[in-house]
Order: structure tokens, then C-alpha cells, then sequence
């Protein structure tokens, strides 16, 4: 065992894939540090043995050390249990899950004990107890000058410098204190420790008050617009064009959005011009984590609405699975418009996600769009909003495709939402006009780059739906019904028809139809024609023929209006009662009967439970059918 340990451990300290490693002295080994002693013992009841094991000169033992401060030396371990035993006698607690519970136990006391409260912050929590052996918490207070700086520019400026936790004042919600953890006790009780950190703290913020207050007379002078308009020079992606360019396609797209989720058109423009205007300023030159939260303090203090300043905030929302949704309709309108806008850009130049690889996190753009139409229970049908935003981007590339043909193309496709008919009534106003040509050209480039987007939201709402439990075969049930770019609907159908395949009647019944399916499929082939009308009832024979006439004649009705109602649990409902007299009829008729008008009548009559069933979702695609 000995040598074995000895082999892979070499093979695993030289092979290790640290981010950045380092070498030292005159070997040839890299480490993420430089490695002074290698501890690696065998043990059982019998005692330890020194796992023979040399990298570098260096030799392993049964020694190590503690604190180098706090309890110098070398000392001998026999086992792991005695390891850590004499590790923390020697001030070193090895588990960081035990040192994390410590750094937050007494940060919570000392706040709690001077009446505030302590931010929590898991990540920072977790980097800190990796940074520390001997945690020993310090409370100290922020300066007077630096009280008013809004709470996130505290909150980050400590954590991302100094690695400081935030201590709220409940009263007022500012942040007045921080807690900073260091890796030592000391006999002054950490003064000394606490005084460096405020000074450095001190210095750090004078830079964020500098900052702020500079953007604020920015905002006082010249309002947000300066902000935006100085994204001309900024670019966003070198085929896709500058800051300001993309914030104008978003403008665009937020007003044809604006009424189909209750937004006030001019009122999501004016949010859309000014979300990303803080992307100018020196605050979010200094710490971009907080694009978006500056932005609202800086519309606010423009003398914007709260609706657009809460745009500003809220429009890159949700970034993950687990991010609030925005629901305020004009943030939930520059919100889509953003991510629309992404996606569409990148589809348009063809740099789609491949694999494992997703550089511009457009697969996290998709899910984002399908939670805000999910959240918000939009209905918004994302095929047109896809083409007029292609032509958009198209119209900007190629300079033959004229400005107003494209202007005319985005008006039809808002109107009536078909692109096909859009481009049919531009090419007649366009005719024996320059561009003519180029805009003919547009007949498959947009449709073909706005159903392959179409079928990537399709994969993303797969994975969401299967988190709620839902089938991927129902799923593809669904998808393969009218109206597949309403994700409202579409996942309102899912649901419904999960439910009712749950159930003993949709079981049934989707045997039902799959029996019928095969017998209608195989009498196609053969006879080589299809059975799709002309069931009569008068060439019924066996009362439970008759009876299926009735049953189907009777739920033709309320289908229809469950269908058009949206009602699919309704309609679902509708189809179970078919249930009985489809099981019935198979039981006691013979389908390919020798008398050819009867079974072409059955044919008929199986085409009927076809389509009638299929009305309501695709059954084909459900496993087993």
C-alpha cells in the first residue's frame, strides 16, 4: 500500500492543475506555493509508517507544523484524528467548514452585541475561511465621511478589497460598521490589526466617494444621456457594432414589447436609452458587479420615474436560476428586449453556443427570457419578435437592404405577426424600386435563423420543465402543436396533458389513440389513401359502434370551446369521457372486416379518435404510443 500511495501521490503533486503554479530554488517542481514539507503517513492499530515518498529532495515524514506565529515548531502525528487534535493545539483548525461557522458565529455575536446586524455573504464567508487558519473576528466603524456612499458601493468596495464583511444599522439601513477577520490573536486584542485595516479601508473609500460624487455632477450636468451617449465609442462585439448602437436596437424592440406586457411604450423607451448609461461611469469603471444598481441610483437623481430607474436596476435580471424576477412591467419590457436583442445578434452572426462552450452565456439569456414570460404569465409569441429583430440587425449589416423596405418589413411583421405576408406586401410596394432585389433575398435567411433560435428556447424550457418533473415526451407532445412560440401556452398545455396522462383514463385513452393510430397508419399504406373523412353512422352495426358515433359527436362541442378558451385541463377532461366507449369499441368490433364500405366507414370513424385526440396535443410523440 505504501508504494502505491508513494506512486500516485508524485504523479498527483507534480500533475496537479493549479490556475497559476510557481517554481522555486533549483527544482523542477511547480506548486501553487513553494512546498517546504510533505506529511504522509500509513496507519493502522499497529501504529504509523512513513509513506516512503521523495519529490524534489523532499523528503515526507511524520512532522509538521502549526501556527507559525501563534505556536511554533514541529511536532510528530501518528494518525488523521491526532493530526487534527494537535493541529488545533497548535491554533490551526484544518476543516474550513469548522473555521466558516466560526467567522460567522462571532461576526453575528459582535454585530448583534452593538445593536446592528451583519450582511450576509456566503461567497465571501467561504473565501475568508480559506484565507485564515485561526480566525479571530474584529468590528470596526466606517468613517463619518463615508456613511452616505450608497450601501452596494460600501458593500462592495470592502469585499472586493479588503475582504470585509458589511454591518448594517437596522434603523437607518446603512452600512456603519465591518468585520474584518484576521488570522492571529495578538495582545493588544487586534487594535493594532484594526487600526491598519482602517486606514487602508479609508483610502479605498475616498476613491469610491470620488468616484461618486464625480458621476453624480456628471448626472447633475448634462443628465443620463451624456452617460449613453458617450457608449458611441464603446464596442459591444465587433460584427454587432458599439454600446450605443445595440442600445438603440433594445429601445426599439422595448416599445413593440411595451403593450404586450403592460408597459407604457415612450416611458420603456426612455428606460431602455438609459439602462446601460452607467456603463460610462466611473463607479461602474471601478467595480462592474454593480452595473445596473448604479444606473438607479443615477436615474433617480436625474429625476426620472421610479419605473425607469428600477429598469435601470433590474433589466440584466434573472442572471441564474435562483435571481428574483423582475415583474414591474417596464423593467420586465427593457429586460426581454436585452436579452431578445443578445440572442438574436449572436444567432445573426452565427456565434451560437456549441457543447460544454456558451462564451456570451446566451443559453442563461434564453432561460432569463423564458422565466420573465413564465413569472410574469405573458403571452408573447416569440417567432415574429425574433424576425423583426433579425431584420434589424440585417438592415444594419447590408447596406444593399433599403432602410425603409426594412422599416415597412419590422411595421407588417408588429401588425400581423407573419413574415411571409410582411415580405409579400413590401415586395409589392418595392417593385421596380432599388432593393427590390436584396429584400427578395429575405425569404429564407430570417425564417431559417428564427426557427433554429426557436428550437434552442425550445431545449432551454425543456430543461426548466423537467426540473418541475414534467416528460420530455411530453414536452415534445406539445411543441408539436400551433402556437409553439407562446411559452405561456405552450407550457400550459404541458402541464395539462402531464396531468392527464397521470391519470388511469389519459393512460387508457393514449393506448386508445395508439391503437387506432397503428390500424389508420397501416390501412394508409396499403390501400393508398387516407381515411380522414366521410364516417357515416348509418353503416354502423354493433350498438357499441353507434355508441362511439354519439360520444364523439357529443364532445366535438365542448372540445371546440375548451380549445379555444385555452381550458386544456377542460379539454382533457372532454377526452376522458371518450375513454369508455374507445375502449368498448375495440372490444367488440372487427375493424378490417370483409364488407369494404363498413371498414372503410370504421377507417373513417378511427380517423375521427385521430384527430380528435390530436387536436388537443401531438400523441405520437408520447413514449409507448
Amino acid at each position: 500500500a505504501a508504494d502505491i500511495v508513494a506512486e500516485v501521490l508524485e504523479k498527483t503533486i507534480r500533475n496537479f492543475p493549479w490556475p497559476k503554479s510557481m517554481r522555486w530554488g533549483a527544482g523542477s517542481l511547480k506548486w501553487v506555493r513553494p512546498l517546504h514539507s510533505i506529511l504522509c503517513i500509513l496507519s493502522d492499530e499497529g501504529g504509523a509508517e512513513v509513506v516512503p515518498l521523495d519529490i524534489d529532495g523532499i523528503a515526507a515524514g511524520d512532522t509538521t507544523q502549526g501556527h507559525r506565529f501563534m505556536a511554533p515548531g514541529p511536532f510528530k502525528v501518528s494518525s488523521f484524528d491526532d493530526y487534527q487534535a494537535k493541529l488545533k493545539k497548535a491554533c490551526v483548525v484544518l476543516d474550513p467548514a469548522e473555521r466558516a461557522e466560526t467567522i460567522w458565529h462571532d461576526a453575528e455575536q459582535a454585530a448583534f452585541a452593538a445593536g446592528f446586524e451583519l450582511v450576509e455573504d456566503k461567497g465571501l464567508l467561504a473565501e475568508v475561511a480559506g484565507l485564515v487558519e485561526w480566525p479571530v473576528v474584529l468590528t470596526g466603524d466606517i468613517g463619518a465621511d463615508f456613511i452616505d456612499l450608497p450601501p452596494e458601493v460600501l458593500q462592495t468596495s470592502m469585499k472586493e478589497h479588503q475582504k470585509f464583511f458589511s454591518v448594517k444599522n437596522p434603523k437607518t439601513g446603512r452600512i456603519e460598521k465591518f468585520v474584518t477577520v484576521a488570522n492571529r490573536e495578538t495582545a493588544d486584542d487586534g487594535a493594532t490589526i484594526l487600526a491598519g485595516n482602517q486606514k487602508v479601508l479609508a483610502a479605498r473609500l475616498s476613491d469610491a466617494k470620488f468616484f461618486w460624487e464625480n458621476d453624480l455632477r456628471t448626472v447633475a450636468q448634462h443628465g443620463m444621456t451624456s452617460m449613453s451617449e458617450s457608449l458611441t465609442n464603446v464596442t459591444f462585439h465587433r460584427e454587432l457594432g458599439s454600446q450605443s448602437e445595440r442600445i438603440d436596437r433594445i429601445a426599439a424592440l422595448a416599445r413593440r414589447i411595451a403593450p404586450m406586457v403592460g408597459a407604457e411604450p415612450d416611458e420603456a423607451v426612455l428606460a431602455a436609452k438609459v439602462a446601460k448609461a452607467d456603463l460610462a461611469s466611473e463607479m461602474v469603471y471601478e467595480f462592474p458587479e454593480l452595473q445596473g444598481i448604479m444606473g438607479r441610483y443615477y436615474a433617480k437623481r436625474a429625476g426620472l420615474s421610479d419605473a425607469v430607474a428600477d429598469a435601470c436596476r433590474d433589466h440584466y435580471s434573472p442572471l441564474g436560476p435562483s435571481d428574483d424576477v423582475p415583474t414591474a412591467p417596464v423593467s420586465v419590457a427593457v429586460a426581454l428586449a436585452d436579452k431578445l436583442d443578445t440572442l438574436t445578434g449572436f444567432w445573426a452572426i452565427d456565434e451560437k453556443p456549441t457543447g460544454s462552450k456558451d462564451p456570451y452565456a446566451l443559453r442563461r439569456a434564453a432561460l432569463g427570457v423564458i422565466r420573465l414570460v413564465l413569472a410574469n404569465d405573458l403571452r408573447l409569441n416569440l417567432d415574429p419578435v425574433f424576425d423583426m429583430q433579425l431584420l434589424r440587425l440585417k438592415g444594419a449589416r447590408e447596406a444593399a437592404l433599403p432602410n425603409d423596405g426594412v422599416a415597412m418589413m419590422i411595421d407588417e411583421i408588429a401588425d400581423h405577426g407573419v413574415f411571409a405576408a410582411a415580405l409579400e406586401t413590401v415586395l409589392d410596394a418595392f417593385k421596380d424600386r432599388d432593393g427590390a432585389e436584396a429584400l427578395a433575398g429575405l425569404k429564407t435567411a430570417v425564417p431559417d435563423l428564427s426557427d433554429d433560435l426557436l428550437a434552442f428556447f425550445h431545449d432551454r424550457l425543456k430543461v426548466h420543465l423537467r426540473d418541475e418533473g414534467i416528460r420530455h415526451d411530453v414536452i415534445d407532445a406539445c411543441l408539436n402543436m400551433p402556437g409553439n412560440d407562446d411559452l405561456t401556452l405552450l407550457v400550459k398545455r404541458a402541464r395539462a396533458l402531464a396531468a392527464f396522462l397521470a391519470t388511469e383514463d389519459g393512460a387508457n385513452l393514449t393506448q386508445g389513440f395508439k391503437r387506432a393510430n397503428n390500424i389508420l397508419t397501416q390501412a394508409e399504406e396499403k390501400d393508398g389513401v387516407e381515411y380522414s373523412f366521410g364516417a357515416d353512422v348509418k353503416f354502423a352495426e354493433a350498438a357499441e359502434e353507434k355508441a362511439l358515433f354519439a360520444a364523439l359527436d357529443s364532445a366535438a362541442a365542448p372540445l371546440k370551446t375548451a380549445m379555444e378558451a385555452e381550458d386544456f385541463a377542460g379539454a382533457m377532461s372532454v377526452m376522458a369521457d371518450l375513454r369508455a366507449p374507445i375502449d368498448a369499441f375495440f372490444e367488440a368490433v372487427q375493424i378490417n372486416t370483409e364488407n369494404q364500405i363498413v371498414r372503410r366507414n370504421r377507417l373513417n370513424l378511427l380517423a375521427r379518435i385521430r384527430d380528435i385526440c390530436m387536436s388537443v396535443a401531438d400523441l405520437t410523440r408520447i413514449e409507448g404510443t
